[in-house]
């Protein structure tokens, strides 16, 4: 399927726009314009009011004015390097036109004495007399009605000025065609929204402040269209999964009742809920793919156990995937006890398994014999066949992009997916990056989760807090204490940690571990089953154990220069403490004076143990990008779409897309087409290569 041809034009060169030449498109390029639909969405980010005025009198210095004058003596400088000036008059008063390094006969021949001419350009007051440096405008008087009164501000780069912005724009709005609406008829009646083509003209012929602002009709118009074609390719990507015949996976629940009633608690209502939506999921004939999203704490590992446990009772097998080694095995202490409970074989498979232990255990896991595996991406080795894999668990899902997710489900032949992450998101995040997948959230705390008192302390009370530690540690306690991340540098973080380390083995001793990024895996783990078995008292650690690590007796995290952590990373780190019966406490150290961000990150941290609030506030201080880790956030680039201000809307279009692609898989209804046209104008050709796949 080829590019519609109404498009052409607006995929053409850019050199084929008036005054554009081959060096001004290459420097376009700094701005991410390499073709003349790319200008329709380099929309201006201020502007300047340039409405007439009679006299300068009128305006307050300095500002920018726009008054018609009738062009006086000239003055050029007497000496080199001294300005060339030129006397003008409005209205009423006299002022004084500046320019330096300018020639005398362009100057001449652009302010012609005795002739009117409209300027407008920045009026400033020096030593009390009124003077234009450089105005941005100089008009014949019948050039007038070329300035608009409110004139547009556009992002520049090297070598492209305003006017040349402004000129290409104006060439590219002129090719636009109208194109059929893709947007659905209430909704766009409802938000009041303009069409396509009458939203490109107002963003780029602001009337006023008001008209930049993201709530603009027009601007919330452009910034859906790329939340819907955004949201169309998840949806088609999606409809495609579900294409794919899995196995109807029907659990008998026998196996989940030994399991259910080997624990002290009941599982929480949020828990339930999940299982349930995974379980209608595993019975229905097509693929799941399906977010498991929990807050530090609310209880994944059970869900996901459950689900396993389904996959087993239907005759199939499970595996849980972990990003690390560290995380594997603690998955697999985990889950040993109530693997146990239920009489089902667990194995854990790393790529530490070798030789004629490693080769049972794949004989076992392709006769069928193990139940569940727990391991790290080595699962996915060559050698590595299952018997009947039914349901793949993916831990910490953000350290894989959507294409990883469609490799993961080619291994089995119709195996579902679970992804779990212990990372709050905020909705339209959500969205944005898993609005391919269904999603199910935890968002109660099991019971006997005790809330953990977070307390800000400066870096200069380092000796109290040191003494406060050495009498916990007397006390049996056990605790962490996390070094600063030092400029993305692992040989630097580990110096910091270094250095803390051996302060800190001077104040206690030998019960003072570490472990760091730059550490030998089998180290690590040593190190870590040494702080478990209650040897080492104190914890000293870079970020490394940010994710995952539960020694139920440790119940103080000491967080040096906490300012310089995100804070999903705070949070994180807090709850690896209050797994346990004991009181916990978390110290945020911080280096004083805080700037303001640091201290709203820090009090936000204090006052709410909420994930979700968190990552909410996270995202309005941070912005998409930085969130999720811009290099692997696999999140996608707006144009005009702001994620953090117009998040409300990624919701109603992905419903809008699943629901058009439910009544019209292959986008054939005129509705269809115009979609189709929507997704060709926002280059998600990706997703037209999935409906002819169809």
């Amino acid at each position: 399927m080829n590019r519609p041809v109404e498009l052409f034009p607006l995929f053409a060169g850019l050199e084929t726009l008036e005054g554009v030449g081959e060096k001004t498109a290459r420097a376009f390029d700094g701005l991410g314009v390499q073709r003349p639909k790319d200008l329709l969405y380099l929309l201006p980010h201020s502007g300047v009011d340039r409405a007439r005025k009679a006299s300068i009198r009128e305006v307050v210095a300095p500002c920018t004015v726009t008054v018609e004058v009738e062009v006086g003596a000239h003055f050029p400088p007497r000496t080199k390097g001294k300005p060339y000036r030129v006397m003008v008059r409005d209205a009423v008063m006299e002022f004084t036109l500046v320019y330096f390094h300018a020639r005398g006969d362009y100057l001449t021949k652009l302010l012609p004495t005795g002739q009117r001419r409209l300027i407008s350009g920045k009026l400033e007051l020096f030593d009390g007399i009124a003077q234009m440096v450089h105005p941005d405008h100089v008009l014949r008087v019948e050039e007038a009605e070329e300035l608009p009164s409110y004139e547009p501000v556009y992002p520049l780069t090297a070598g492209v000025t305003q006017r040349l912005v402004a000129k290409a724009v104006a060439g590219a709005l002129a090719r636009a065609p109208d194109l059929a609406e893709w947007i659905d008829g209430p909704l766009l009646e409802r938000e009041g929204w303009p069409g396509w083509r009458a939203a490109l003209l107002a963003a780029h012929g602001p009337q006023g402040a008001a008209d930049l602002a993201p709530t603009h009709p027009a601007r919330q118009r452009l910034a859906y269209d790329e939340f819907l074609a955004h949201q169309l390719t998840l949806a088609l990507a999606r409809a495609t999964l579900r294409r794919q015949k899995g196995l109807p996976t029907v659990g008998t629940g026998a196996l989940q009742a030994r399991v259910l009633a080997s624990l002290p608690y009941a599982p929480t209502g949020a828990q339930s809920r999940a299982l349930r939506e995974i379980a209608l999921d595993m019975e229905a004939p097509f693929r799941m793919n399906r977010l498991l999203q929990g807050d530090v704490g609310a209880g994944k590992t059970l869900v996901a156990l459950l689900a396993l446990l389904v996959a087993v009772e239907a005759g199939g097998q499970g595996v849980l995937m972990a990003p690390t080694e560290i995380l594997a095995r603690q998955h697999h202490e985990g889950l040993a006890p109530l693997a146990a409970a239920a009489g089902v074989r667990l194995e854990l498979l790393t790529g530490r398994d070798k030789g004629a232990e490693r080769a049972a255990k794949l004989r076992d896991l392709a006769e069928g014999r193990i139940g569940i595996l727990v391991g790290t991406h080595a699962v996915f080795q060559k050698d590595v066949h299952f018997h009947d894999l039914r349901l793949a668990i993916v831990d910490e899902q953000h350290r894989f992009g959507v294409a990883q997710r469609m490799e993961l489900g080619a291994k089995g032949a119709a195996t579902d997916t679970l992804v779990m992450t212990a990372t709050p998101i905020p909705r339209s995040l959500a969205l944005a990056s898993y609005g391919d997948m269904d999603v199910s959230v935890l968002d109660e705390k099991p019971p006997g989760r005790k809330p953990i008192r977070t307390v800000l302390v400066s870096t200069a009370r380092m000796d109290e807090v040191v003494a406060h530690l050495r009498q916990a540690v007397a006390e049996g306690r056990q605790a962490y204490w996390v070094c600063p991340l030092v400029e993305d540098s692992e040989v630097l973080d580990y110096a910091s940690a270094e250095a803390r380390f051996q302060h800190l083995r001077a104040a206690f001793g030998d019960v003072v571990g570490m472990v760091h990024g730059q550490m030998p895996p089998a180290d690590k783990d040593a190190a870590m089953a040494r702080f478990v078995a209650g040897k080492t008292k104190v914890l000293v650690a870079t970020t490394v154990i940010e994710v995952g690590v539960n020694v139920p007796n440790a119940s103080i995290m000491v967080i040096e220069r906490a300012e310089s952590f995100g804070l999903a990373q705070l949070h994180q780190l807090r709850g690896r403490v209050g797994r346990g019966t004991a009181e916990s406490t978390c110290l945020l150290m911080y280096q004083a004076p805080l700037s303001e961000g640091g201290e709203r990150r820090l009090k936000v941290l204090r006052d709410t143990e909420d994930g979700f609030r968190i990552a909410e506030e996270d995202l309005a201080m941070r912005g998409a990008g930085d969130l999720i880790g811009t290099a692997q956030s696999g999140l996608p680039r707006f144009r005009v779409a702001d994620l953090e201000r117009q998040g409300a809307l990624m919701a109603i279009a992905q419903t809008d897309a699943r629901r058009l692609l439910a009544d019209d898989p292959d986008l054939s209804s005129p509705r269809g087409k115009a979609a189709r046209m929507l997704l060709w104008l926002l280059d998600q050709d990706r997703a037209i290569r999935l409906i002819q796949v169809g």
